[in-house]
């Protein structure tokens, strides 16, 4: 009997093509009878193949006399059952997706590489093309909260013709997720808003990198570097904050975010579909809820150091850094300008106008408008311009406060140190001296001697 071990490389190929149509053949991709043409033999021989196949899985496609057994053996049931599953369920699943779905939801235990050759040899899924040049990854940061990458990728995330853009926030140093959330685009809002709640739930961080969009970096030349002299309206709120902003100047620098979205194309929309989900809201408390922390689990990896760059901070003023600012000139009517609309500024009880000052207009996350002399409101707006007022009013000479918000002495300027209680601060208004009971008690019996 001959040597299995001496079985050609030939005679190995031609059985790997055999068991591509004899894949296909199972996978309904072609008729049993043009598996048999394919192959060049007889309909009585593909049937006999077909009953060895049947019968000893993979190792029955060899010649019994010439070839060697394997210990590998996955009954034909099993196969067209993960074929099955792969067209009906799973079409638009990753390999490496569909081999854990096969793990965890249908307990089929098969090896990575056996599901990938069926897929290919049946032709559900393409070959890979062959990779690029090599090149060296950055290594990552050796703590969290050491440097955040931001990013965006416009994709039909809802199995649709609908295209989103969905904005993660990824930490270098473990991969973790520190947010994700589906948006009409990618913009100065949007980005702030994935910001703030990354700080206010973790904390701040070192540094922010991102590609170099305008609402990150004002670039005066297309290719060429950032102005760091200008800042964007994001670019300023990390100031504030003392967030160092680097900007990204290939795709290959941001390699650490473009992987993370390749795997977020493979994953996210497969799921929201057998997840039932066909709206944004749907999908975004689906990813805060449920996809994120799933995500993380797979994904996560330990930093090499232990401990944490994140730090929490007691400052209260993030409704105002995360805001779209814009100075503006008082006109003599005490009235502002702001697009083709007039806003009317509130009395004030420290001067009689601001006619001729300069203010500032900050645009909130919410749609609310809000405008500042210092760190006096003068101001507050709905997004329709509805001016919006407080519960708490004082009344005096010169007239009524008009937002409680007045009364605090926030200034953008001068930001409270991270990680310190903010300063004590100083009411507007005399208060009453407490009343000692033992030093009443003492006035009253004088007055009665």
């Amino acid at each position: 009997m001959r040597n299995p071990e001496s079985i050609s490389a030939a005679a190995m190929e031609r059985t790997m093509k055999l068991q591509d149509i004899l894949l296909k053949a199972m996978a309904k991709k072609i008729s049993w009878m043009e598996a048999a043409e394919i192959a060049g033999v007889t309909d009585r021989t593909m049937r006999r193949i077909r009953e060895r196949y049947q019968e000893h899985g993979y190792t029955g496609l060899f010649d019994q006399r010439k070839g060697k057994r394997s210990i590998h053996r996955i009954p034909m049931e099993t196969a067209e059952e993960v074929l099955r599953l792969y067209q009906e369920t799973y079409f638009d699943l990753n390999m490496r997706h569909f081999h854990e779905k096969l793990r965890e939801e249908h307990q089929i235990e098969l090896s990575y590489t056996w599901v990938q050759q069926a897929l290919q040899g049946a032709g559900l899924v393409a070959k890979r093309r062959k990779r690029g040049p090599h090149r060296r990854r950055r290594p990552r940061r050796p703590l969290p909260g050491m440097l955040l990458h931001i990013d965006g990728s416009k994709h039909r995330w809802l199995n649709d013709d609908r295209w989103y853009d969905l904005i993660v926030i990824l930490d270098d140093a473990t991969s973790e997720i520190c947010y994700a959330q589906l948006v009409e685009e990618e913009s100065t809002r949007t980005v702030m808003a994935g910001l703030r709640e990354v700080i206010e739930t973790k904390g701040v961080f070192c540094a922010l990198y991102s590609d170099r969009g305008s609402h990150f970096f004002v670039t005066t030349r297309a290719g060429e570097k950032v102005d760091k002299n200008r800042l964007t309206q994001v670019g300023r709120a990390m100031k504030e904050l003392g967030v160092q902003t680097i900007a990204a100047y290939s795709p290959q620098a941001r390699g650490r975010s473009e992987r993370s979205f390749r795997t977020w194309q493979g994953r996210l929309p497969p799921e929201l579909r057998l997840a039932g989900i066909s709206s944004v809201e749907e999908a975004n408390t689906f990813l805060r809820e449920r996809y994120i922390k799933e995500f993380n689990e797979k994904f996560t990896v330990a930093a090499a150091e232990k401990g944490t760059a994140f730090r929490h901070t007691s400052r209260n003023d993030m409704k105002w850094i995360f805001t779209v600012q814009t100075g503006r000139v008082v006109g003599k009517d005490n009235t502002v300008a702001i697009g083709d609309r007039l806003w009317q500024i509130d009395k004030t009880r420290f001067t009689h106008s601001l006619a001729g000052s300069t203010v500032t207009i900050h645009e909130h996350l919410d749609d609310t408008v809000s405008i500042r002399f210092g760190p006096h409101v003068v101001g507050r707006f709905d997004k329709n311009g509805e001016k919006l007022t407080s519960p708490e009013k004082r009344g005096g000479k010169g007239g009524s406060v008009g937002s409680g918000e007045n009364q605090k002495q926030v200034s953008p300027a001068a930001p409270t140190p991270l990680g310190n209680s903010p300063g004590t601060r100083v009411s507007h208004f005399p208060t009453a001296p407490a009343t000692d009971p033992a030093l009443k008690a003492k006035k009253k019996a004088a007055r009665a001697a």
